[in-house]
């Protein structure tokens, strides 16, 4: 009997953490090996069709409003008994929502092999999400998955033991670029002028991280030097309407082009020139792949994951966060050099190719749930886990629901991770129990 996998998915969005997470449960389907469940909080988004295609049934739904909402150790309770009765023998979360919700209820369930996710390094957490990262979600993992070699050595540098971290690079599905109109038409499409080189980056307007001010104030420097020169961001979310602002106050607001959320990446990579990402904190970007994958050179900021796929001066240039400057500079001399540009993309896509292939992803997602279940089952294998977990596995879970649901002040007080509150006021947390004259508890 094949042993399943549930892979718990914030929501459906085209967001670079959930592309990832839809297309390993499309890969793991068609391989065959595991059978493959699928659970969110949010049934929404343009990624929704692709998953029902693959005809795994049911996508339960956990609208988590928040660790504080009373629904939340009803939802908890719902998802664990989902898990036990489905016989779920690896739970696989894919961010920071996830990962708490999902590594708890299947720890409540007494699943085999717990696997969170972390996909960036700083810049995204509140200090009491961290530690709340660090000290429930990891410790009640098997295993934490990061998505680039200096995720995980942020991990551990943060104290999560490295014998548990293991990294799997992003997978890119380079069919999935290629381009299906010709130029005039996709010009057409996003509302770009003909006769302009563009300069484009690739990145949500949700969150401050991705310091698109230092791309509009590389944009002003590289306009005063290429006449031609235009700049698009493709992407959505709160932070357009400042940045749009900022573009007319450098004067370049005639030169810059906010499409929005781009449904056809391909195309646009194609009609752009140069490629950039000015992140302040990554993880292991989507969009660098993207890039090299449609050949395209690369100017990125050296954070995260970066210089794990961008090799300054064969693929692309690595410049220091918030440097405009620099940033402008390597652009202007890709924009002068067409040969030299198109040669840098052309290495990007053998990198991709070779280095981050689909098949790769599969192979390590596998690797790590065969090895998992034949630890947690003392070497009898993945088969033997999909016959209900094991006596350990049980009782693991039995003494989970002591812990959280004999005292439901514990789930109460895990939403402090929600709010930007100080992680020492919590009261799971030792500091925060001995300012109020109580013996620490100790979680494992």
């Amino acid at each position: 009997m094949r042993a399943n996998v549930l892979h718990l998915i914030d929501n459906f969005e085209q967001g670079g953490t959930e592309r990832q997470a839809v297309q390993l449960v499309r890969l793991l389907a068609e391989s065959g090996r595991y059978g493959v469940r699928v659970a969110c909080f949010g049934g929404h988004g343009v990624l929704r069709a692709e998953v029902d295609r693959l005809g795994l049934g049911d996508i339960p739904e956990y609208p988590l409003r928040s660790f504080y909402h009373p629904s939340f150790a009803a939802l908890l309770r719902r998802f664990a008994l989902h898990l036990r009765r489905s016989r779920v023998s690896v739970l696989h979360a894919h961010g920071f929502y996830t990962n708490t919700f999902g590594v708890l209820g299947a720890a409540l369930a007494g699943v085999p092999a717990r696997v969170a996710s972390r996909r960036e390094t700083e810049g995204f957490r509140t200090p009491a999400q961290a530690a709340l990262e660090r000290h429930v979600n990891f410790r009640l993992a098997h295993a934490v998955v990061a998505n680039a070699e200096a995720v995980r050595a942020h991990l551990v540098a943060a104290g999560v033991p490295a014998s548990k971290v293991v990294t799997h690079y992003n997978g890119l599905d380079t069919a999935r670029l290629a381009p299906r109109m010709t130029r005039a038409e996709a010009l057409a499409a996003f509302g770009l002028p003909e006769g302009r080189r563009f300069v484009t980056i690739v990145a949500n307007l949700h969150h401050a991280v991705k310091d698109h001010p230092t791309f509009l104030r590389a944009a002003r420097r590289v306009r005063a030097e290429v006449a031609d020169a235009a700049f698009v961001l493709a992407g959505e979310g709160r932070l357009a309407e400042g940045h749009r602002a900022l573009a007319r106050e450098l004067g370049i607001g005639g030169d810059v082009f906010f499409i929005g959320r781009c449904g056809s990446v391909g195309d646009l990579l194609a009609v752009s020139d140069v490629c950039v990402l000015s992140s302040t904190a990554e993880g292991f970007s989507n969009s660098i792949l993207e890039y090299m994958a449609a050949s395209r050179p690369v100017v990125a900021t050296d954070v995260g994951g970066a210089r794990e796929a961008v090799v300054e001066g064969e693929t692309g240039h690595l410049v220091r966060p918030g440097d405009d400057e620099t940033l402008a500079a390597r652009v202007v001399a890709l924009l002068g050099d067409a040969e030299r540009a198109r040669a840098m993309g052309e290495r990007g896509r053998r990198v991709v190719e070779e280095k981050f292939s689909c098949e790769a992803q599969l192979a390590r997602a596998e690797a790590l749930y065969d090895g998992l279940l034949e630890r947690r089952r003392g070497g009898a294998g993945p088969a033997a886990a999909a016959e209900g977990g094991g006596a350990g596995a049980r009782a693991e879970g039995r003494g989970m629901k002591g812990i959280l649901f004999g005292r439901p002040f514990i789930l109460q007080r895990l939403a402090s991770a929600g709010r930007s509150c100080r992680a020492s006021r919590c009261c799971w947390s030792w500091r925060g129990r001995r300012r109020r004259g109580r013996r620490p508890r100790r979680w494992s």
